[in-house]
């Protein structure tokens, strides 16, 4: 997978796509790896990077979703669980079984909680990942150690799946480029083409490349806007006077060190003050906390954790946990938003579920709502829609069953494990004698090495210091100080593999260091870094 190449590819193109998807996170990829299984030429178009946005910022879970459940959605529960058993199969080197412990510390919680989840295993049928269970006292105490003793009566033990959401999504991005899709990223849709002027159907889109400012009229037979919380910008290019059809809703969480909660188990808290549901989760060694449910007016490209979502995740997190953890702990913040479809009830965004909506509006095929691991479902629809739309020639679904790149059952928990078949030659780059530092790793607190940013660069179309720190690795989620610490190593890698000047490198490590201030609590960043004026604007944003 090769940016310039996908550039030339689009440069080069005379004749009108059969597709073109705006719009680069888990729903848009899945489509473009869909349409290109289905011999639809396909271009799909990302203004900046691949799950920059909401797909790399969830709570790391393929799963049903228990509180629907509780909210009688078995349609929804039913078709995500089977989506899940999808993922596991068909990406066995992202995603896993994760058992889970909902800790009980009132009389005949046991009881309803375990037929509950009786009822959600049963849902899943076939693909069902074990049984669950109840437990006394002394077993939950055993599965969760860490876990606060006090009053506790029992517990309930489920399974559910996990993964790792950027690096899902550059596994498909690599998938779709495999079967003859062009993901491009850094290239920005800024509007539509019309068959005929105004009130004619969409035609095609008109974008420009971020990196060089080259602008394109590219020519389509359908256009697809999955574009998630800003579904409605896109719609508006289309129809103006279009009705919000997102309500954009905050999630945040906080990642603490696995000393917090030992063991192969998570937590499941099944109800917060707001009426959620909370995980505490083991994940890449560390210990993920999430989420909140925070209705905001505006969809913003880079969502900043509130100082009462920090708060409200470190109170909860130390009503189960021993040892409550501070502000201080606190390696990793960040925020995604969720693009949940209206109600018009006046419902509040913790009551919607993950429904997603599909919508033809003159010619433009939107696609919005849903979650991860719905997400190859979604993409089916959608393609079948789009196919529709565009009179193209009516083929089937391919992917329910299709491996995706770097697939591999070697489940062998090793560092470089997310590559999947690639490994090797990942590794093979790592024991070159030519650059014996690129075996090093990037910073003493970070499992990552050097040979990993030249190959997301050659490889998988990073093209800054944060496309690697937050999304090829996850370095900034495991931990953000590090991560700005390793920041001008990364730049100088990069900057040997992509041609760029020590002035490049200079920019983007000033710039990840900005983007990744946000990525620490206030405490952090007084202690940590100096009064510089971006430290001082950040802890301004933090604290009010």
């Amino acid at each position: 997978m090769n940016r310039d190449e996908a550039i030339e590819r689009l440069a080069a193109r005379r004749t009108p796509w059969d597709m073109v998807v705006i719009g680069g996170g888990a729903t848009g990829l899945g489509i473009a790896l869909d349409a290109a299984t289905r011999g639809y030429e396909t271009l799909l178009l990302e203004r900046d990077d691949f799950a920059q946005a909401t797909s790399s910022r969830s709570t790391k879970l393929l799963h049903g979703g228990v509180r629907y459940l509780r909210q009688g959605n078995l349609k929804l529960v039913m078709g995500a669980l089977r989506e899940r058993g999808r993922v596991l199969a068909n990406a066995p080197h992202l995603s896993c079984e994760q058992p889970f412990v909902i800790p009980t510390y009132r009389r005949g919680e046991s009881l309803y909680y375990g037929f509950g989840l009786g009822i959600y295993e049963r849902l899943a049928g076939r693909a069902s990942l074990g049984r669950s269970r109840r437990l006394d006292a002394a077993e939950t105490r055993r599965e969760l150690p860490g876990l606060r003793a006090d009053g506790l009566r029992g517990g309930v033990l489920y399974h559910d799946g996990q993964f790792d959401d950027a690096r899902l999504a550059v596994c498909l991005a690599a998938s779709a480029w495999d079967h003859g899709a062009t993901p491009v990223n850094y290239c920005q849709v800024s509007g539509l083409l019309r068959a005929g002027g105004a009130g004619t159907p969409v035609a095609g889109v008109a974008a420009r490349d971020r990196e060089t400012g080259a602008e394109y009229e590219i020519p389509a037979r359908v256009v697809v806007n999955a574009t998630g919380v800003f579904c409605d910008s896109i719609r508006r290019m289309a129809e103006p006077g279009a009705a919000a059809l997102v309500a954009p809703s905050q999630g945040a969480h906080i990642v603490l060190e696995r000393r917090f909660l030992p063991g192969r188990n998570a937590i499941m808290a099944p109800k917060t003050d707001d009426g959620r549901v909370l995980f505490i989760i083991p994940w890449q060694d560390r210990l993920l906390v999430g989420t909140t449910d925070t209705p905001v007016e505006d969809a913003e490209a880079e969502p900043r954790a509130r100082p009462a979502e920090i708060d409200f995740l470190l109170e909860h997190a130390g009503r189960y946990l021993q040892e409550a953890p501070r502000r201080q702990d606190v390696l990793s913040v960040f925020a995604g938003l969720r693009p949940l479809v209206r109600a018009g009830s006046g419902r509040a965004t913790s009551a919607l579920a993950r429904d997603h909506l599909l919508r033809e509006e003159s010619g433009l095929v939107s696609i919005t709502g849903g979650k991860w691991t719905t997400y190859r479902e979604m993409a089916e629809q959608t393609v079948d829609a789009a196919a529709r739309v565009a009179q193209l020639p009516g083929r089937p679904c391919r992917t329910a069953n299709l491996p995706l790149h770097g697939a591999t059952t070697d489940a062998a928990p090793t560092p470089l494990r997310v590559y999947g078949a690639d490994a090797g030659a990942v590794q093979a780059l790592a024991s070159g004698q030519a650059r014996p530092d690129w075996a090093v790793r990037l910073h003493p607190r970070l499992p990552y090495i050097g040979a990993e940013v030249v190959w997301a660069a050659r490889h998988e179309m990073a093209r800054s210091v944060q496309d690697v720190l937050a999304r090829r690795t996850r370095a900034l989620l495991l931990d953000a100080r590090a991560s700005i610490e390793a920041a001008p190593r990364v730049a100088s890698l990069l900057a040997g593999a992509l041609g760029r000047d020590a002035a490049w490198q200079t920019h983007e490590v000033a710039a990840f260091t900005e983007f990744a201030l946000d990525y620490l609590t206030p405490e952090s960043l007084a202690a940590d870094f100096p009064s510089t004026p971006a430290a001082r604007a950040q802890r301004r944003r933090h604290t009010k």
